[in-house]
């Protein structure tokens, strides 16, 4: 499909179509279903380029706690955005009775809705690999620490050199559980977006079937238009060349009418002299 003729489609104007015939006619929930659709794709946009901002934060000096959180927040935020609109367009490609028009607008979202979820979904496997390569180097770093523990003394005084070590030891055991469970609840995490990407995987394959499907239609709609096109191209020069032959007859006649007329002109003269 050209260019030319996806212009063709999109600037079609509707006032015309006959009321009477179910492919030409105006369909206002369409428009408003699509419009909506539509707007929420561009409100898409922002969350999209806020993940952007934070997952660049990811496995850098700037990492903290809070931004895990919001990168987590908007992920899941935007994959259920994501999995809502992509219903509404199942509901688009299931509609009847669309004209040319309707079925570019239903193609053009399709098409935009899939660039969209293409973007998210880079976002979303580079947010995967820094979190887990944060999680996996924490959880490294913990087991060290955890290996490298104090070793027991000898000699006198051992009883009052444990009672002296207890409470730091206790300590530090209790720093080394919470840490343990930051890094279980950082997995689980990583867990949940796992599954993500695998929804929003068969949500990707759905929209690639019907951007497909969909291009095969607008395929012969534009065939459709080109044949239109030149059999009105044909049409008009059809029309041109006969009013050139119109014309050179009535030129013809014209000239035939002249000899006439000086004929009879001359036979009149000849028997009124003669």
């Amino acid at each position: 499909m050209s260019f030319q003729d996806s212009d063709a489609l999109e600037s079609q104007p509707t006032t015309w179509r006959r009321s009477d015939d179910p492919q030409y006619a105006d369909d206002p929930e369409f428009t408003r279903f699509t419009t909506s659709l539509s707007d929420q794709l561009f409100s898409l946009q922002s969350n999209i380029s806020r993940l952007s901002s934070q997952v660049a934060l990811l496995g850098t000096r700037r990492e903290t706690d809070r931004v895990r959180e919001r990168v987590t927040d908007i992920l899941s935020e935007t994959g259920e955005e994501f999995k809502a609109i992509g219903e509404g367009l199942k509901k688009v490609q299931a509609w009847h009775d669309l004209g040319p028009s309707q079925k570019y607008t239903q193609n053009k979202l399709n098409q935009e809705f899939k660039a969209s979820l293409t973007e998210f979904q880079g976002l979303q496997r580079q947010a995967l690999e820094r979190q887990k390569a944060s999680a996996t180097a924490a959880r490294t770093a913990l087991e060290s620490e955890g290996g490298s523990g104090g070793t027991g003394s000898g000699g006198q005084g051992g009883d009052q050199q444990q009672l002296l070590q207890q409470e730091p030891q206790l300590a530090d055991q209790a720093e080394v559980d919470f840490q343990e469970t930051l890094i279980i609840e950082r997995e689980v995490e990583i867990q949940n977006i796992e599954r993500n990407v695998a929804e929003l995987n068969e949500l990707f394959r759905d929209v690639a079937h019907m951007v497909h499907e969909q291009g095969q239609s607008l395929d012969i709609i534009s065939e459709n238009v080109t044949s239109t096109r030149d059999d009105t191209r044909n049409a008009d020069q059809q029309l041109r060349t006969a009013s050139r032959h119109q014309k050179s007859a009535r030129g013809k006649a014209c000239c035939l009418l002249m000899i006439l007329v000086i004929v009879l002109v001359v036979i009149i003269l000849a028997v009124v002299l003669g």
